[in-house]
């Protein structure tokens, strides 16, 4: 058992040390890969053989999720027919850690024809698809983690860090928003947690809403015909400046005899917790647990009500 969790650490150091290592070597060709995707008027089209091709497909998942159009070409298909999925505007990728992959280099001459930028990345500087590439990503590495030196394992994970950082510097650069990781992600647990606000909340004749000068029998009554729990306070100009909730209800009929005949603006609660509609539902699941609240007011740019998003409404949608 000993024997086998040393190698394991082995493998997993050896992997590290190349990420830091590959980490330390990062250049201005990094910056003119990234700034040759940015500026293309098209994909990246990722290609790959094998083990590095695994890789390719990784990458163009990350790069296209996170806002960058990617697509993988496997390389002995292009050489078969699917060179048609390569347009003029596309920036080609082309991954290869000895860099003299057959295919790859038969693919060489039909890029260059179409005039597309080819990005390699390769562990050899001096190989044919280096040489003949517009930016040369360097993913070279001490040894491969298998006693023979022979089985991609540190070649592969440097490689897939390196596209790692390709699409996260892209992101960057593109401004890309948590909304708008939701437009590429909307199935799963991670596409509800990031479904906006404004989707989901209570708007228009649903949000439950009174104004300051009323008095608490006419919160009650909204309330009670709203049902969501609670009730917006505005002022005379529409903007929020409180609100009323169960629990206030529950509190105020103890220390109130004639609770309903008071003026709301007397015992509403000042300074509600709200949300954009704009944010995402997770952040609205952060608020509600932090402060122990089941609903929130969604307000507009004059801080007036636009909408409300109840713990129930989330329930529903699926967010927690």
């Amino acid at each position: 058992m000993k024997e086998i969790l040393e190698q394991a650490k082995e493998v997993l150091a050896l992997e590290g040390k190349s990420i830091l290592e590959l980490r330390d070597r990062l250049d201005e060709s990094f910056v003119k890969a990234v700034d040759l995707i940015y500026n293309s008027k098209g994909r990246v089209v990722v290609t790959g053989m094998g083990k590095s091709g695994l890789i390719c497909k990784k990458i163009a998942a990350t790069l296209a999720s996170t806002g960058t159009p990617s697509i993988f070409l496997h390389p002995a298909d292009a050489l078969h027919g699917d060179l048609g999925m390569m347009v003029r505007g596309d920036v080609v990728l082309a991954m290869s850690r000895s860099g003299e992959t057959a295919e790859i280099k038969a693919l060489i001459p039909c890029i260059k024809r179409f005039g597309l930028p080819l990005i390699c990345i390769s562990s050899n500087p001096n190989s044919t698809l280096a040489q003949n590439s517009d930016c040369f990503l360097n993913a070279s590495f001490q040894k491969e983690a298998c006693p023979f030196d022979l089985v991609p394992t540190v070649s592969t994970t440097v490689s897939l860090a390196l596209g790692d950082a390709l699409a996260i510097a892209l992101l960057s650069k593109r401004g890309f928003k948590e909304e708008d990781f939701a437009v590429f992600h909307p199935g799963g647990s991670l596409g509800r947690r990031l479904t906006r606000i404004g989707d989901i909340m209570h708007k228009n004749q649903e949000i439950p809403i009174i104004h300051m000068d009323q008095f608490m029998r006419d919160a009650l009554f909204e309330m009670t015909i709203k049902r969501l729990g609670m009730t917006c306070v505005i002022d005379q100009k529409g903007k929020l400046v409180g609100i009323i909730t169960d629990g206030d209800l529950r509190r105020l009929l103890e220390k109130y005899q004639d609770l309903l005949n008071k003026p709301v603006a007397e015992v509403m609660t000042h300074n509600p917790k709200t949300i954009s509609q704009e944010e995402v539902a997770a952040k609205a699941v952060e608020i509600m647990e932090r402060y122990a609240i089941t609903s929130l007011i969604c307000i507009d740019e004059a801080n007036r009500p636009a909408g409300v998003i109840h713990l129930h409404d989330l329930l529903k949608a699926g967010v927690v």
